[in-house]
């Protein structure tokens, strides 16, 4: 572009084509001459007198479109740009054909007039403080009252009206104190800019990547997405190459004047899922006041206290007597429970994350029995195999030993418990016919963090 004086808005469309390896006995079609490539760029100037609104159109048989506006790029057909602010702009025009790409000669359209009602959206101003502005943005780490730590974890599809709705799933939600490996801490000095002066300007300063970037960027409102041209949004490096697409239609989760979520589509061996990135506005972090709202209070139940034989009536319903408990599998069945806190709420809070279709499988038709027949014995039944032994109660420390067995078991998974030894993390001594019981199986003291499982009772 010369002379960049230019705001636009116009809805992105990811470049998205995957070339598919071909057998070395085929070959590739005819590669067009770019004099045979038919294709229209209109300013429509009945809706724009000063030839904001620009049509493009692809009239090339059998190709895929390839538009490239320099901060974006399009493979639409038909696509209509604006521009919010007079200036030139150069339109690129490119086609996939069956023996490669071919290449157009550049065009550029001179817009004489601003037409600033293409950003008069509430959510532009959030995100640049307004035309002739620019509005600084850092990751959070979790110590500014607005998100938890830098870095969370959604289900792929997770869009903005998920977040309005309520019907977002979110996989993981990790606080930074207690997982500083996603980012390196010397991120907090990282900045990213959206500016309009003069121009949909974007730049950053990353501090871990040792660079700094200088580029322009595309907001679409209307669809909730952006892109960057010349840079890319701040993220953790050890991320970068978990995700093949970290410029073109990133989802935006939310926007408010003190707050930013974009989400990155996960494309590595580990599965598909949304990295959503959490920002907050550094004018909003600087004048943060932290509000002393006094110690967290941890979840009912927690580190339980029992009456003398409370704890082995309530496992086995008394003398001579046995209860069957069942993995809450399509409640909460398990969670990681830090400083007394539990962060999973339900099943598709741990879905993927850790619980899956091989516990589906584990869970179905399993329970365990405590029992006061001729003694204190354990029994479990997983998949029609019923294993036994016994078991004792050290009532100083709520602790369980299984001698001569486990808990449930599912050995591919890295959940299986091994240890004979669970610990009541949260139980309910007058409501336990609802509310269950919580059996630590592992624990990690740097972090005062329990790895639990929640069974409930069962038939």
């Amino acid at each position: 572009m010369k002379n960049l004086r230019i705001l636009f808005y116009f809805l992105l469309v990811p470049l998205l084509f995957n070339t598919a390896c071909q057998d070395d006995d085929m070959e590739l079609g005819r590669m067009l001459d770019k004099s045979e490539l038919k294709y229209k760029v209109v300013q429509d100037r009945t809706i724009d007198p000063g030839g904001n609104t620009v049509i493009l159109i692809n009239e090339t048989p059998e190709t895929i479109s390839m538009w490239d506006f320099g901060t974006g790029k399009s493979t639409r057909t038909v696509d209509t740009v604006r521009f919010a602010f007079k200036g030139d702009y150069v339109i690129k025009f490119s086609a996939m054909t069956a023996g490669g790409i071919v290449d157009a000669d550049p065009i550029t359209v001179k817009v004489t007039q601003d037409n600033f009602s293409y950003v008069n959206d509430p959510l532009w101003t959030y995100l640049t403080g307004g035309v002739g502005q620019e509005k600084t943005w850092i990751l959070d780490f979790g110590n500014h009252g607005m998100f938890d730590g830098p870095l969370y974890f959604y289900e792929p599809l997770t869009k903005w009206e998920n977040m309005q709705d309520g019907t977002a799933k979110l996989g993981w939600a990790p606080s930074y104190k207690d997982n500083t490996w996603i980012i390196p801490a010397a991120e907090m000095g990282s900045t990213m800019t959206f500016s309009l002066k003069g121009g949909p300007f974007f730049k950053n300063h990353k501090v871990s990547e040792g660079k700094d970037e200088t580029g322009t960027y595309s907001f679409d409102a209307a669809g909730k997405t952006i892109s960057t041209s010349g840079g890319t949004i701040l993220r953790s490096p050890s991320f970068i190459a978990n995700a093949s697409n970290w410029t073109n239609n990133l989802v935006v989760l939310s926007l408010t004047e003190n707050a930013l979520q974009i989400g990155v589509r996960r494309t590595n061996s580990e599965g598909d899922y949304l990295y959503v990135w959490n920002y907050i506005s550094k004018e909003y972090a600087d004048n943060y006041v932290p509000v002393d709202a006094g110690p967290k209070p941890k979840d009912e139940g927690f580190d339980p206290t029992f009456k003398a034989g409370e704890l082995l009536n309530m496992l086995t319903g008394g003398p001579s007597s046995g209860r069957v408990w069942r993995l809450d599998a399509t409640g909460n069945p398990v969670d990681w429970i830090g400083k007394g806190n539990g962060w999973t709420t339900g099943h598709a809070s741990s879905r993927d994350w850790g619980w899956n279709n091989s516990w589906d499988a584990a869970a179905t038709g399993s329970w365990i029995r405590f029992d006061r027949f001729g003694g204190q014995n354990y029994t479990r039944n997983q998949n029609g195999v019923q294993t036994t032994g016994t078991f004792t109660i050290d009532e100083a420390t709520n602790e369980i030993t299984l001698v001569g067995n486990t808990l449930i078991q599912n050995p591919g998974s890295w959940m299986n418990p091994t240890t004979n030894k669970l610990k009541v993390i949260k139980a309910f001594p007058t409501d336990f016919q609802s509310k269950g019981i919580w059996f630590g199986t592992s624990y990690d003291a740097a972090k005062d963090e329990w790895f639990a499982f929640h069974y409930v009772l069962g038939n």
